[in-house]
């Protein structure tokens, strides 16, 4: 048995002889050594302690290859599928960013926790819309409140509060997010480790971060200064809060200065926005009132002052 066994091995050997003469540049595979899978030369180097930074800025691969939600799509953008696919969210995705835009997780970044996996309209546009009638009303509501019980006063609606709120509040939520976009993908072209995000994302997180104004605009209608300059500050910080941590991260590796001045100008322009609906809308200047004229009996008429 172990005769024929070695004979049967050297006649194996013998034509794998026969073929490597034959063919002296064929490649041989020994079975005991693991095959190397070569790995990408283009891979990303991974810097320490960035690893989280990466995925909560969704700087992988993945992320990198998503585009504007409008753009995966293949319906033109003239027909109504277009558009309803920035409106394909259900109410607990509504509802679970509106409650991270009122309560934002330090570290967390808002884009990649909520936003990135499905960017909406839905939510920014009914949000802006509500907060505008709610800051119209409201500021209705504490102009009759400051001035009742005085004689000379005469509640009128003041219908043009609606417009005006309407003009600044989308305004605000468009125009921002589309120069900030335009922005982020300038500071792109010129350094690296700068991260886009699309315009549907951006607009996503500034009409999120509006809802807190809801609240707090009805709040507003109390007639005493202090108490609305304090829910304002508050409203400000967790709203800013959330701008903060969400574009933050992505200018940092940015230059300095400029990285320090987006952040300034983005938290500037939030704060111009609150204190200009509260200046405007609720603390209304104290108004004169006409004079009422008193006819008196013997045919003069007195006028007297009223302030």
């Amino acid at each position: 048995l172990t005769t024929c066994l070695v004979m049967y091995f050297l006649a194996e050997f013998d034509d794998a002889a026969n073929l490597l003469a034959a063919n002296p540049d064929a490649t041989t595979i020994s079975i005991e050594e693991p095959v190397e899978i070569p790995k990408n030369q283009h891979s990303r180097l991974q810097e320490p302690g960035r690893e989280e930074d990466d995925e909560l800025l969704g700087t992988d691969d993945s992320d990198k290859t998503e585009l504007l939600a409008g753009q995966k799509k293949s319906a033109p953008f003239w027909t109504f599928d277009y558009y309803q696919t920035f409106f394909d969210v259900d109410t607990y995705q509504v509802l679970d960013r509106i409650k991270g835009s009122v309560f934002p997780v330090p570290g967390k970044n808002f884009v990649r926790l909520y936003i990135r996996s499905n960017p909406d309209l839905y939510g920014p546009f009914w949000i802006c819309a509500t907060l505008v009638f709610t800051i119209a009303v409201s500021g209705n509501l504490s102009n009759f409140f400051i001035h009742l019980g005085k004689p000379t006063y005469h509640y009128v609606p003041e219908f043009r509060k609606v417009s005006i709120a309407a003009t600044t509040i989308y305004a605000y939520a468009w125009l921002v997010p589309l120069a900030l976009w335009g922005f982020l993908m300038w500071r792109n072209s010129k350094v690296m480790n700068i991260v886009s995000y699309s315009f549907l994302e951006i607009v996503c997180v500034y009409g999120y971060s509006l809802f807190i104004y809801i609240p707090t605009a009805i709040l507003w209608i109390i007639p005493q200064k202090v108490v609305r300059w304090v829910l304002m500050v508050f409203s400000l910080c967790l709203s800013g809060s959330v701008l903060v941590m969400t574009f933050w991260p992505a200018v940092r590796d940015d230059n300095r200065r400029i990285a320090v001045a987006t952040v300034a100008t983005i938290l500037l322009l939030h704060a111009l926005l609150a204190v200009g609906c509260l200046a405007y809308f609720f603390d209304a200047p104290e108004l004169d009132f006409p004079a009422p004229i008193i006819p008196a009996h013997n045919g003069t008429t007195v006028i007297t002052k009223s302030h």
